[in-house]
């Protein structure tokens, strides 16, 4: 019995190790991916594009041929709605919008509303462009987005708000402080996406819903000019199609 029990034991603690492991993997990647890329070295966009370009291509491949829309495109608009976790990915075609496939956003911090100053956990909201790709995300693999763009500065500004954070990011993983998280399969057809089509070329916008369904209604708390805000995004998201369900 006594034998029983220690092997017993020992069997659970095994588990109780593996399980820590496995969820210190999964959950903290912010931790030790930096270690990871500093002992065996950093990756460059051309080793990502090497390593997940073919079987990214080969998975879009026939979204774009359904869309009758060459690849890559010249340009790209990634619609993102906090509601339904949702992006939606257009591509430019002879000067129209044309919806190519949608992604689920499988984490996301905070909720309706845009952000406000660092730390509180929200996902921004408003237009703006992509002006970084990173291979060596703790995340697996990111797009840096321009938060705060000049809107959130001037808003910012005639609120007398500092500090507005910043390091807003679509990445892979799960795990989300105030960037959308794609998963990391997700993640590696967006980067090599935006790649392929150019960082210059690619709009996003975030919303708290889709405008284009959802009409726009006066919110009864949030900033004095959210209404504004929301507004020019309802006339940004007038331009892309809406996509059948």
């Amino acid at each position: 019995m006594r034998e029983a029990r220690k092997r017993t034991l020992r069997t659970a603690a095994i588990l109780l190790l593996l399980t820590a492991i496995l969820v210190f993997y999964r959950f903290g990647a912010p931790l030790w991916v930096p270690i990871y890329y500093k002992v065996m070295g950093k990756r460059t966009v051309a080793d990502v594009l090497g390593q997940y370009g073919p079987s990214a291509r080969s998975r879009l491949a026939p979204h774009f041929a359904k869309a009758a829309v060459a690849f890559p495109p010249r340009q790209l608009a990634f619609l993102a709605f906090k509601d339904v976790k949702v992006l939606h990915v257009y591509a430019d075609q002879s000067g129209r919008w044309v919806h190519i496939r949608d992604y689920a956003i499988v984490g996301a911090s905070g909720g309706p509303g845009p952000k406000l100053r660092e730390g509180d956990l929200q996902v921004p909201e408003g237009t703006y462009r992509l002006e970084g790709i990173n291979p060596n995300s703790a995340f697996h693999l990111s797009l840096k987005v321009s938060y705060p763009n000049e809107f959130d500065r001037a808003m910012a500004s005639k609120d007398g708000r500092e500090n507005l954070g910043g390091d807003i990011f679509i990445h892979g993983s799960s795990a989300s402080v105030g960037c959308l998280a794609m998963g990391d399969e997700a993640i590696e057809e967006l980067f090599v996406l935006v790649e392929d089509t150019g960082i210059d070329n690619v709009k996003v916008l975030i919303a708290p819903t889709d405008f284009r369904v959802h009409p726009v209604a006066k919110t009864q708390s949030g900033p004095s000019w959210q209404s504004e805000l929301y507004a020019e995004l309802n006339t940004e998201l007038g331009a892309y199609p809406v996509v059948a369900q």
